[in-house]
């Protein structure tokens, strides 16, 4: 099977540069505090910036842009529920871990949140220890970035 050609772009944000990786026309990859150079477009992308722009000036609440993250299946059952956290809402990483039906396993799904591939378009700032507060964070500036997020969309947090 051959691979679509892939697509990058950096765009600016208020937490600083965001780079999009797609294949194809799906987003595989978010890397936040990176900028790298264009190459090939898609429209994809194209939409994913909007949706960016419209997100940290604050129009937007959901992102809608197609995903294709790689990962394991526990991971992506992970990722599928953090999907479903709305703007302005928080979770624990132990609800997530009731919610795929594997309650004793909260660190598991930290390791999973902390590995997801398109943060921002699948909300990672939004889970938080079952006490409200920010226990990391693996975009550019940690803690200070998800701090930013969570204060963008008014979710309250302890630092």
């Amino acid at each position: 099977m051959k691979l679509s050609p892939k697509a990058v772009a950096s765009v600016e944000s208020p937490i600083g540069p965001i780079t999009l990786i797609a294949q194809g026309e799906k987003i595989v990859r978010v890397e936040l505090g990176k900028k790298a150079r264009a190459e090939g477009s898609s429209k994809v992308l194209t939409e994913a910036k909007k949706q960016l722009d419209a997100y940290f000036s604050g129009k937007l609440e959901r992102f809608s842009v197609p995903i294709d993250a790689v990962g394991t299946e526990f991971q992506k059952s992970v990722w599928k529920e953090i999907a479903k956290i709305g703007f302005g809402r928080q979770i624990s990483y132990g609800e997530i871990a009731a919610k795929i039906g594997k309650p004793a396993a909260s660190r598991a799904v930290g390791a999973a949140v902390g590995s997801n591939p398109t943060p921002l378009l699948v909300g990672c700032h939004r889970v938080l220890g079952s006490t409200g507060k920010i226990t990391g964070f693996t975009g550019a500036k940690g803690i200070k970035t998800k701090a930013w997020l969570l204060n963008h969309e008014q979710i309250e947090f302890r630092p």
